[in-house]
């Protein structure tokens, strides 16, 4: 019996992975055309060091973007390679799956407009704060 729970967790998961593959080497090769095709100073001119200003760009972008955790964890590596700091990063990440923008108007059709409105609005806020408390804590603890 365990191993027939076994054996259908294993498939389960293979084929999780399988749906999940294609749309992970997608947003690797996107992120590979942008890192060619934007160049390090742009990045320099957007996050520009201020502990205040970099992380509401990062939820900015991340609110417009709206995406999938694993992707994010991906787009945010590059984002750091690219010189960004953690605190942006963490507010892009952070923004990214919860705020959504582009599920808006379909999120107002569905549970209300006011709703929606509130819900993305106290994500972002939420977003902002928990990404200014992780790198406080990891302050902490380094």
């Amino acid at each position: 019996m365990t191993q027939s729970i076994l054996k259908e967790s294993l498939i389960k998961t293979l084929n999780g992975f399988k749906q999940v593959l294609p749309i992970i080497l997608g947003v690797i090769m996107l992120v590979s055309l942008s890192i060619t095709i934007i160049p390090k100073s742009f990045y320099e001119s957007i996050f520009t060091g201020n502990k205040i200003i970099d992380p509401l760009f990062g939820a900015i972008i991340g609110s417009a973007a709206t995406g999938n955790p694993i992707t994010s964890y991906i787009i945010g590596g590059e984002l750091l390679a690219q010189g960004v700091s953690l605190l942006a990063v963490t507010a892009f990440i952070l923004a990214w799956v919860s705020v959504g923008l582009v599920q808006l108007p379909a999120e107002s059709l569905m549970l209300g407009k006011r709703f929606a409105i509130t819900r993305n609005v106290v994500s972002f806020i939420t977003a902002l704060i928990v990404a200014i408390l992780t790198i406080f804590t990891l302050s902490l603890l380094c």
